[in-house]
Formats: C-alpha cells, sequence, structure tokens
C-alpha cells in the first residue's frame, strides 16, 4: 500500500461532518494531486487552477452520493470519477449515486471540463478522500466495539470484525464516523487490489439519456419562458449598420426585436471571451416557430469592418491582438499559407547545425501539408435560459466551463457575480465549442432588456457560421539523407490562420542530431477556438505522413524506423526539453504492430495499410488503418488501436472513447472543411457540410491498452490526431497516390465518397 498525506498546503484537504438526518458528509478538495508544474498543454485551461471541492455523502441507510463538480458532455467522467472513489472506499457500486453538482465557485472551484484533464486530475485526491472515509468509517467501528482498527476489514459497504462476529454497514456507523478525526494520511489500495477500477461499467446516465429524461440544455425549461433567437452578421469582417424591423415586429407572438452588444466597449476580454460579432440583433416571442418566421422577416444592413486592435487577457498575461478588417477568401489564404512556408519564420527550437546538414546532404526530401477550417457541429446546438432580474440571474446552460464565463456575463449586466445562479446541464457535444460561453452572455442581455425568462436558442445555420472553428494549418517539413540514406538533419515550418500549430519538443525533436523548428502565423478575423486535441490534430497527420514517406525513402519499415528513432530519444536524446517519454511511444507502437499483425498479412491489390502514431494530452496513440478501394470509393475495413492512458479506469467508456475518436478522424479527413467567400462561410447546415454517414464508419475498431500502473492520464482527445496521418498512409497503399491537403477525398456534400 502507498500512504498519502490528506493535507496540503495552507488548506485542509478533508473535512467531515454529521448530517442532521443521519450520516456524514466528507468534503474533499478535487484537485490537490495536480502539480502546478504539470504541463495543461493543449487544454486552453486557465493558468490559474482553484481548488475544486466535492462531497461524499452517506446516509444512515447506506447510500452513498457523490457531488460530480464538472459538466458532462459525453467523456462519462460522472462514471469514471466516482468508480475511483468507490474504489478505495471499498462500497458496492450498485450502492453508489452520482449527481451534477450545482455551480458554485466558493464549494467547487472552477468547475472546467476540456484538456483530457478530468480522470488525470483527481486520481489521487478522490482515491485519498475514498480512502479516508472508510479509515473513519473502520476507526468508527472499532472505537463502538472495542476493538483495535487492525482487526477490522471491509468489503462492498460492510464493515466487519471477524474475532467477534460482529458487523455493520457503511450507514450504520456513518454518524459516528462524520465525528472522527480526519486522518493526517492514510494507505491507498495496490494497484493488483482494485477490484472496480479497470472494470467495464455502463453509463450512470445511460437511462436518463435513452429515455428522454431532461438533462441537456435544450431541455430545460420554465413558466413563462419566451424564446430567443439572434441574428449576426452573415461574414466575418462585417457588423450591423442598421436594420428595420418594422413587419417581424406585427408578426404574431413577437414580442421584441431589438440589437444587442455583447461586450461593452470599455470590457477587456478575457481568454473564452470570443471575437466574434459583438452587436447582434435579438427576435423575441411566444414560440420557436414564431421567433423563426420574424428572424426571415427581419431586413438588416452590414457595412464592412476595419483594422482593429483589441486587449485580451490570456493566462494572467495582457495581450495586444490585431484583428484585421475586409472580407476574406480561402483561395486567399491558401496562397498566403504557402508564402509564409516558403520563407523563414520564427525560430522555436535549433538542435546541432541543420543548415550545414542540408548542404551536404545527398538527398533532399520536402513536402508540404494543409488543412482546412473546421466547424465542431454539436449534436446540440448552443442553447442557454436566462431570468434576469434587478438584483440577481437565473441561468441554465450545457457550458464546458461556467467559471470561465461568469465573470464576464456579470460585468456585461452589471449584477455581481455572486448574485448570477447557474445551472449546469449536460451537453450534445462539446470537445471545445463549449468552452466559449458568448450565448450565455447574450440570453443574459436579452433577459434584462425584455425583463422575462428566456430561451435563446441557436439554429444549425446560427452555430455553423458563427466561428470558433478549427485554425486552418500549414506545414512543410524537409530531410536531409546522407549517401548512406542516414537522416542527417530534420525541418519543420508549421503556421496557421491565426495561429501556429507547431509543439516544438514532441517527437521526433530529441531524436536527430539537427532539429530545426519554426514557426508562423497569419491574421484573420475568423474566430477560432479549441477543436478536439487542438493544434495536435494537424500536427500529427502532417508529421506521421511525412515519417512515413520519410521511411520508404530510406527503405526502412514505417514502425520499424519510428522504433529506432525512439530507441535513439531514450538512449542518447538530443536536447533536454523533450515533452515525450520514448519508451511509452515505444510501446504503443510495439502493441499495434502486435495485434494488427503487421509485416504478416498478405499485400492485396487495392488494400492498403497505414500507421501513425501520437502523443498528446499525457498519453500516446497508435492506429493501423486497414482500407479497400473498389471503383475509387475507399472503405476503412479495420481499424487496430493501441493506447497508453496509464491505468483504464472503465475499459467500457475508454473503448467507446476510441471508437469515437477514430470515427470523428476518419470523417473530417475525408470530408471535413470550412471554406469561405467574401468572408462569408460557403457552409451553414450538414446538407452542405459533409459529415460521415453510418456506413462510411469503419466496420471493425479493435482497441487495445498498455497495461502498467501508471497514474491515469489523458483519454478524450489523445486517439484523435494520430486517425489523419493513419488515413493518409493507408491511402497511399492503397492507390499509390500520396495525400497532402485535407480533406483528403471531397468537401463536396452531393458528391460519393470516390477518389
Amino acid at each position: 500500500m502507498s500512504i498519502v498525506k490528506t493535507s496540503y498546503n495552507r488548506r485542509s484537504f478533508l473535512k467531515a461532518s454529521a448530517l442532521s438526518t443521519g450520516g456524514m458528509l466528507l468534503s474533499f478538495s478535487w484537485l490537490t494531486g495536480f502539480k502546478s508544474d504539470d504541463k495543461l498543454e493543449t487544454a486552453n485551461l486557465p493558468k490559474e487552477w482553484f481548488e475544486l471541492n466535492s462531497y461524499i455523502k452517506i446516509t444512515d441507510k447506506g447510500e452513498i452520493t457523490l457531488f460530480s463538480p464538472n459538466p458532462e458532455f459525453g467523456q462519462n467522467v460522472m462514471t469514471s470519477l466516482p468508480m475511483i472513489l468507490a474504489e478505495e472506499l471499498d462500497v458496492n457500486w450498485e450502492n453508489v449515486n452520482v449527481e451534477q453538482a450545482p455551480y458554485n465557485t466558493q464549494k467547487f472551484g472552477g468547475q472546467f471540463t476540456g484538456g483530457s484533464q478530468s480522470v488525470r486530475s483527481y486520481w489521487k485526491p478522490l482515491r485519498t478522500a475514498g480512502a479516508s472515509a472508510r479509515f473513519m468509517l473502520v476507526q468508527a467501528a472499532a472505537d463502538t466495539w472495542k476493538v483495535s482498527t487492525t482487526e477490522i476489514t471491509t468489503e462492498k459497504g460492510i464493515i466487519s470484525h471477524k474475532l467477534s462476529g460482529k458487523t455493520a454497514t457503511y450507514g450504520e456507523m456513518a454518524s459516528a464516523a462524520a465525528k472522527v478525526t480526519v486522518p493526517r494520511e492514510v494507505n491507498l489500495k495496490e494497484v493488483k487490489d482494485f477490484k472496480i477500477v479497470g472494470t467495464p461499467r455502463k453509463n450512470v446516465e445511460g437511462t436518463k439519456i435513452v429515455t428522454g429524461k431532461p438533462i441537456f440544455g435544450m431541455d430545460y425549461r420554465k413558466e413563462g419562458m419566451l424564446i430567443a433567437m439572434i441574428v449576426h452578421p452573415p461574414a466575418f469582417g462585417m457588423k450591423l449598420k442598421s436594420f428595420d424591423a418594422t413587419e417581424a415586429k406585427a408578426m404574431s407572438g413577437i414580442k421584441d426585436v431589438f440589437k444587442v452588444q455583447l461586450y461593452n466597449d470599455d470590457y477587456g476580454k478575457q481568454m473564452f471571451d470570443t471575437t466574434a460579432f459583438n452587436e447582434i440583433v435579438a427576435i423575441v416571442g411566444n414560440t420557436t416557430w414564431e421567433v423563426m418566421q420574424a428572424k426571415k422577416a427581419l431586413k438588416t444592413a452590414w457595412e464592412t469592418t476595419t483594422d482593429t486592435t483589441e486587449t485580451q487577457s490570456f493566462r494572467g498575461q495582457k495581450r495586444e491582438v490585431k484583428i484585421p478588417g475586409g472580407l476574406e477568401n480561402t483561395n486567399i489564404h491558401s496562397k498566403k499559407m504557402a508564402e509564409f512556408c516558403a520563407k523563414s519564420a520564427t525560430v522555436a527550437r535549433k538542435d546541432g547545425d541543420p543548415e550545414t546538414a542540408f548542404k551536404n546532404a545527398a538527398q533532399i526530401l520536402e513536402r508540404s501539408y494543409s488543412a482546412p477550417f473546421l466547424a465542431h457541429n454539436c449534436m446540440e446546438p448552443m442553447n442557454c435560459f436566462a431570468h434576469v432580474t434587478a438584483d440577481k440571474a437565473e441561468i441554465a446552460a450545457p457550458i464546458q466551463g461556467p467559471s470561465l464565463i461568469e465573470n464576464t456575463i456579470a460585468a456585461r449586466i452589471g449584477i455581481p457575480a455572486d448574485k448570477i445562479d447557474i445551472h449546469l446541464t449536460r451537453m450534445g457535444g462539446g470537445f471545445g465549442r463549449r468552452a466559449y460561453g458568448h450565448y450565455m452572455v447574450e440570453a443574459a442581455v436579452i433577459s434584462q432588456k425584455v425583463n422575462a425568462p428566456i430561451k435563446l436558442i441557436y439554429s444549425r445555420e446560427d452555430d455553423m457560421t458563427f466561428g470558433i472553428y478549427r485554425p486552418a494549418y500549414q506545414a512543410t517539413f524537409r530531410a536531409a539523407l546522407d549517401a548512406k540514406k542516414n537522416l542527417i538533419a530534420f525541418h519543420v515550418r508549421a503556421g496557421g490562420i491565426p495561429e501556429t500549430p507547431l509543439h516544438a519538443n514532441r517527437f521526433p525533436a530529441g531524436a536527430i542530431d539537427n532539429y530545426l523548428a519554426e514557426e508562423w502565423a497569419i491574421p484573420s478575423n475568423i474566430t477560432v477556438g479549441a477543436f478536439r486535441a487542438p493544434r495536435s490534430n494537424f500536427m500529427a497527420a502532417a508529421e506521421q505522413s511525412f515519417l512515413d514517406e520519410l521511411a520508404e525513402a530510406m527503405g526502412k519499415d514505417p514502425i520499424e524506423f519510428r522504433l529506432e528513432l525512439l530507441k535513439r530519444a531514450k538512449a542518447n536524446p538530443v536536447g533536454k526539453n523533450n515533452d515525450y517519454d520514448a519508451d511509452r511511444y515505444a510501446g504503443v507502437l510495439e502493441l499495434v504492430r502486435e495485434k494488427s499483425d503487421w509485416g504478416k498479412t498478405k499485400k492485396v491489390a487495392g488494400v492498403g495499410r497505414g500507421v501513425s502514431a501520437y502523443f498528446c494530452h499525457n498519453s500516446y496513440a497508435a492506429h493501423v488503418i486497414d482500407i479497400s478501394v473498389k471503383k475509387g470509393i475507399p472503405t476503412v475495413q479495420k481499424v487496430t488501436s493501441a493506447i497508453d492512458c496509464g491505468i483504464v479506469i472503465n475499459p467500457l467508456s475508454a473503448i467507446n472513447m476510441v471508437e469515437g475518436a477514430v470515427t470523428d478522424g476518419v470523417g473530417n479527413s475525408f470530408f471535413g472543411a470550412m471554406t469561405f467567400k467574401d468572408g462569408k462561410p460557403e457552409k451553414s447546415n450538414l446538407d452542405k457540410y459533409r459529415m460521415i454517414r453510418m456506413g462510411e464508419a469503419p466496420k471493425v475498431i479493435d482497441v487495445h491498452f498498455v497495461k502498467n500502473d501508471i497514474a491515469p492520464t489523458g483519454m478524450g482527445e489523445p486517439p484523435f490526431p494520430p486517425v489523419f496521418g493513419a488515413i493518409a498512409n493507408a491511402m497511399y497503399k492503397a492507390t499509390g497516390k500520396r495525400f497532402y491537403n485535407q480533406p483528403f477525398i471531397t468537401n463536396d456534400p452531393e458528391a460519393e465518397m470516390k477518389i
């Protein structure tokens, strides 16, 4: 057993109290296990982490309740986190109830869901909380029975003293346990002794979901609630000039039509305050249908914006952001990115003397890769209930980080944050889109204006054309080989609109003596935001495609080539800032090679097999994808996946996340793209924006996990990035053609899935 302390720094980790109805309540800090020096990479997480608290409640009837602080959008943390607690508490899983905690920064802290950090962050605190509660229950029994705690055992919520034959349920000892002093340190179980963690458990909210219980934001209703919708500029680089609501206001059921200013002129934007359209028009009425019809009747005029500069707070630092005016076009974007990739850029890392190595090279391989903007397309469009009165506000919305938008709402409506009551609903999709709560600000302003409770609903068109897209990216990779085809230098130059995707210290950095990484960015008025595995989702595709082609040029097997580089990175690493573990990286490659029978299958015409591996969000993922092509139509026959995310809490939900990530990656690599003409998104609904269809999903997804005792790391995002490269590499093997530009097939929704 390992021994851990139950308090950290100046704040108490655990506090116990008795329930007035009988039982005990144990409060604990969720994020004490998150080290201040841990890298919050990709996550767009705030630099300042608050203490997150929740409660274990054990009633005198033996019912155990865990209030889960973080919002749920499908990653199943409402099941996995309680499993950790139940393991150390030593209870019957069937007796554990899970409830979504209310939003309360005083009790629960930031309550942010994102960056694949939930299980990783809560692993130690939840184990400590469960073990401490068990210790106190055992101590209460020992005091009651006048025996030593060393003679007492627990199992499935039952306390036993074998020598006397006495037993008691946790509920029977809960009130007495609440009076026991919280231990300063407790013993945690050995991994080999786990009975709940590592076993498949069904989603605790599964029944609610399939029976249509009102748990999502769109389900939220209140008596007397009005419906609101918005009209935003039709193009980025445009703003509201004027509008005529005469006809719309005269329509049946319409209460009001007015302009909404999202942010006050003197407001300094925070990290998750979107820079999209600051002035919009709101339509408020009795029903959704009536508001939709009035929206069509609204007459608006727009004008082009000019260049502006904004001051924004970014992870505690102020920065000036230049936002160009004018109307942007995809074809111009492509030309600009190609120009930037062709010239020197800001050096992010340099090892050795890459310039001389390239000058003396016998062969140079150079390839460029690009990817377009991507829309999130959450199944549940943005929505928010708001009821703002003179001195308080009630808000209910699907939001990943309520603490990231609360102060923005407070500043805009002039009501203190502690007077704003935010209800957390389940989210119908997220992965970054719902980290940006502009729709909550809009709803609050609209409610305040009409002095009534309202429900703001975005149409699919409103959401898809509002922005917060995955940025457009481009990267050029170069490799220098000597006369014997040895790799002597490596160069990557990557950038995007409006940000760079480069991770300069990731593989193959550290494995090559002469290494150069450069980055650049092009400003834009098109709004972007976090998208499942930000930046990694492009860099993995480009890097892993290039490594495959490089292995071919060197006459090496793709997996063996990667393993050789990782062996060098482990034995004699170049530089000190390499942010990956070479052993764990190699581990997923070796596992996927074994499970896919790599190199053992017969080659078949029209059938290709590709591999890809990547590290992000503290975890490692590798895929081998088998694709067949008949009459120009590719079919993903099988995906073999190997994941190292440390200890797998719930294999069932972990497999589900891999399957979802793979399917998501296949769809985006084949079809995903948002394009612009004169600033206007050229796709506004799913009849134009091509998504993967059921018949195009992989026929088989075979998931395997590296078995180890490493504390859990990220799971929601890591399997996603390497899908793109594996698809490209498999397509090459099947067709003889390399794929450098996403989407690989088509972004035409009417077209067949044909190469």
